[in-house]
């Protein structure tokens, strides 16, 4: 079991890669620029790399890193509240209810707010109505959360293959774009970042209880823990991160799944240093990821939401493969 002075160690390495990832997504680009240059960019220096710094690198690359943190603290709390390792933020069908928003959008024609403001909307709906039909007449299970949201992914997934037929041709690029995941338009970060401060805020004081949620409903009952009352604000925190992130990126897959399974292995299960630990190395990866999806073959840009799939799926593969062994 990983000692707590490891764990501390760790979470210090985050923090520093945190910092690297994002000096590396304003210094790459089809325009290089030096880490001097860089500095006295952000510092307020007028010089000619300040527009490429300022005004188009740090806004994207402060989504990315807002948008990763959200789906990976999303991703480690669904899979204590569902005590599912295969739990990610998609897993309940907000990616799906956001989608239909956002597709529904453009479809009408609108861009930029109203499509943020329809696929946020689109989420919420999702995230109600699921928790509406799991709740039922009370007897809230994990099993009938998770049957709930796979039928409502499903039936989201079936209107975006409705609005994907009936849009027009010049219209389908950029709903597609938005279905794998594009930080591109992302050039309003406050809100995503006050909701990844708010859902860590939120979910800390919560960091014990959760440790003994992860071991059983019975055995946290037994301690004194309100289950039913945690349950809910752990579903709506990992909810309204999961709406934030998508609303502001698309659909971002496997961020919420691989990140919370490595830093488990690398400090534990703790929730008191789990939790900010992902919220680190998930923002750090997608900043690097989409640095690469804008890099790779400049000056077109790669859906980072494919970069993800990619590294995930070897990466999720290995980890079977290792707990298979155990």
């Amino acid at each position: 079991m990983p000692t707590r002075r490891r764990a501390l160690l760790v979470l210090a390495l985050l923090v520093l890669l945190s910092m690297a990832s994002l000096a590396v997504a304003l210094a790459v680009g089809s325009v290089p620029v030096a880490l001097g240059e860089v500095l006295g960019a952000l510092a307020g220096a007028d010089t000619p790399a300040r527009q490429i710094v300022v005004d188009l690198r740090l806004p994207r690359a402060l989504a990315g890193f807002a948008c990763g943190g959200l789906l990976a603290l999303a991703g480690a709390l669904m899979q204590v509240l569902l005590r599912n390792p295969l739990a990610d933020p998609y897993v309940l069908g907000i990616s799906g209810g956001a989608g239909v928003g956002a597709l529904g959008a453009m479809l009408l024609g609108l861009a930029g707010i109203g499509i943020a403001g329809f696929s946020f909307v689109g989420a919420l709906a999702a995230m109600l109505l699921v928790f509406g039909l799991a709740h039922g007449d009370g007897s809230w299970t994990q099993t009938r959360l998770l049957l709930t949201g796979v039928v409502v992914a499903a039936g989201c997934g079936a209107v975006v293959a409705l609005i994907l037929t009936l849009a027009p041709e010049q219209k389908i690029h950029g709903m597609l774009f938005w279905l794998m995941g594009d930080l591109s338009q992302a050039t309003t970060v406050a809100p995503t970042l006050a909701v990844l401060a708010l859902a860590l805020a939120v979910a800390l004081p919560f960091a014990r209880e959760l440790n003994l949620l992860a071991r059983g409903a019975e055995q946290a009952l037994a301690l004194g823990v309100s289950v039913p009352t945690l349950r809910r604000l752990v579903y709506f925190v990992a909810a309204l991160a999961t709406a934030a992130a998508v609303t502001t990126a698309g659909s971002i897959g496997f961020i919420g799944l691989i990140v919370p399974h490595l830093v488990r292995l690398a400090i534990g299960n703790d929730q008191r240093l789990l939790l900010p630990a992902v919220v680190l190395a998930g923002g750090s990866l997608l900043v690097l990821a989409d640095t690469l999806a804008r890099t790779i073959v400049a000056p077109l840009q790669l859906p980072v939401g494919v970069l993800t799939a990619l590294i995930g799926v070897p990466v999720f593969l290995y980890l079977l493969s290792r707990s298979a062994k155990a």
